[in-house]
């Protein structure tokens, strides 16, 4: 098995899939801050929990696809992160629409960097812990993403001030690593 080439794989399947979404909805995704894209992240994470707790699932929706979801609203939010966009106080939603437009070339070019980061960090932790991951169950991964996400939460209720913890872009970084063990494991 070689690591890189099948992260690689998923990693293509989950920018086709943001590619499709920005063709049907444009950068709509733009306009949420920080605390809005965590909290899309954690539906996402919730519910792939607690479908693995619970064993019955009522909506069409298969576990792959929140996985799918969570790596992209993770590099969503590192976007985010950079872009730093503030909004004026009293923004109409033709001005929020040209404001947040982000043209798929752009978004696409921001995606391929973050995935890259993504990869290039899983390479050196994979370097330093082997394949550990791969003993690992589904639940452990979405476990971890959930306690990385209640701690961008909380560094967010802080305004970003941290005394000696990484920043929130380690944690999206990571939840897009897990997330993408998750589905190579799939």
């Amino acid at each position: 098995m070689n690591t890189g080439q099948e992260y690689n794989a998923v990693i293509a399947e989950c920018r086709a899939l943001f590619e499709k979404k920005m063709h049907d909805y444009g950068s709509a995704w733009r306009i949420l801050r920080a605390p809005s894209m965590t909290d899309q992240i954690f539906i996402k994470a919730f519910r792939i929990r607690s479908i693995q707790t619970n064993g019955v699932q009522k909506v069409d929706e298969d576990l792959r696809d929140g996985f799918m979801a969570i790596v992209n609203y993770s590099i969503m939010a590192l976007v985010q992160l950079e872009l730093n966009d503030t909004e004026e106080p009293e923004m109409t939603l033709e001005k929020a629409t040209a404001y947040f437009d982000l043209p798929l070339e752009k978004a696409l070019a921001f995606y391929d960097k973050y995935a890259q980061t993504a990869h290039d960090l899983m390479m050196d932790k994979n370097h330093d812990y082997g394949e550990v991951w791969r003993d690992m169950r589904q639940c452990s991964f979405v476990d971890i993403i959930l306690q990385k996400i209640l701690r961008i939460k909380e560094i967010e209720n802080k305004s970003g001030k941290t005394l000696v913890s990484e920043g929130v872009d380690a944690n999206y970084y990571d939840m897009i690593n897990y997330a993408v063990f998750a589905l190579i494991k799939m």
